[in-house]
């Protein structure tokens, strides 16, 4: 009897540092995780970009801004929401700057009527801000932005209120649907756009393969 006691207690004692350990991983991977909500036009094509950025674990695109609970993709533009892209990030791989840089230079944030050939408030560009260091750098990236233009950016910087993720049909649109999605985005002058606006610096951080 006395065995199997401290057998026993050997083995609830294993389970507590087992679970100590596990505990202190799940905070380390939080800790090590970042959250940005990007609106840039058409959220296939803001969501096909970052899933380029290294560091970058995932993209989920979404509604976000309006007034009702639960905007769908029907129901969005007239809710008041914008298209928008929630992404998940490796802080020590890639920075909130350097994803606002490529932010700022994957879209046109002077156009204050849309993006592209998308018109309309749901398609114009935002940032949106989880805490107040995001939106002093959002501020300073824009500001950047505008200079490095020459040309005022009217992209707005607001705080962040409920992502709503969008239907299952337009998560990862561009791998389910390929050829429909190229069709588009070259036939919506994304790219043409971008890089007459930006030159060498167009699609600034889309690296990873």
């Amino acid at each position: 009897m006395r065995n199997l006691m401290c057998l026993t207690m050997v083995l609830l004692a294993a389970l507590a540092v087992q679970a100590r350990a596990q505990s202190e991983t799940d905070e380390n991977s939080a800790a090590n995780t970042g959250i940005a909500i990007f609106a840039g036009g058409c959220f296939w094509c803001v969501e096909a970009d970052f899933d380029k950025v290294d560091g970058v674990k995932e993209t989920v695109s979404g509604y976000i801004g309006g007034k009702e609970d639960n905007p769908t993709y029907k129901t969005h533009v007239a809710n008041g929401d914008r298209e928008a892209v929630r992404i998940t990030y490796d802080p020590s791989t890639v920075s909130y700057d350097e994803l606002l840089k490529t932010f700022f230079r994957t879209v046109d944030p002077t156009d204050d009527g849309g993006q592209f050939c998308d018109r309309g408030f749901s398609y114009t560009t935002a940032v949106y801000t989880l805490n107040p260091a995001q939106a002093e750098a959002a501020r300073e990236a824009k500001a950047e932005a505008g200079e490095a233009l020459g040309k005022p950016v009217v992209t707005e910087i607001a705080d962040a209120t409920e992502f709503w993720p969008a239907e299952e049909y337009h998560q990862n649109y561009y791998k389910k649907n390929p050829i429909r999605y190229r069709y588009y985005r070259y036939g919506c002058g994304r790219d043409g756009r971008i890089e007459a606006l930006w030159g060498p610096a167009a699609n600034y951080g889309l690296e990873k393969s």
